[in-house]
């Protein structure tokens, strides 16, 4: 079975984080997700550099696409992010892979990086299986 198509399909009506912000599904799989983000001025503030928000959205977004990955159903409870350094390239890559997976909460990691290798964001996430 191929997750990561599976993901995209499923994933494909999360207009604000694909269309808008420009997510991009690269990998999914059981315990893995991969996701990427070409930056544009549409993703910077008034200093030039990544806004939070966007950073943000692509967490919660690659947590979303681990969390539902290959069982659709689950929803952030939490999502706590630290900003630990500046983007240089111009592509965001975030992976996310679970600290904890239970029967109905799960936590997981996502660290954030440019294409470069620069360490940009560092967030735990929460959810709970609604289903």
């Amino acid at each position: 079975m191929d997750y990561t198509e599976k993901a995209r399909e499923y994933f494909k009506d999360d207009l604000f984080a694909t269309e808008q912000a420009g997510a991009f599904i690269e990998k999914a799989e059981p315990g893995l997700a991969v996701c990427s983000m070409k930056l544009s001025r549409l993703h910077k503030n008034a200093r030039g550099a990544v806004m939070g928000g966007a950073i943000f959205t692509l967490c919660d977004f690659t947590f979303a696409v681990l969390s539902n990955t290959p069982q659709p159903g689950t929803v952030t409870l939490s999502g706590n992010i630290n900003f630990i350094g500046v983007a240089k390239g111009e592509k965001l890559i975030a992976r996310a892979e679970y600290i904890k997976s239970g029967k109905r909460t799960c936590t997981a990691s996502v660290e954030v990086s440019d294409e470069l290798g620069n360490k940009v964001a560092y967030m735990t996430a929460t959810g709970f299986c609604t289903g």
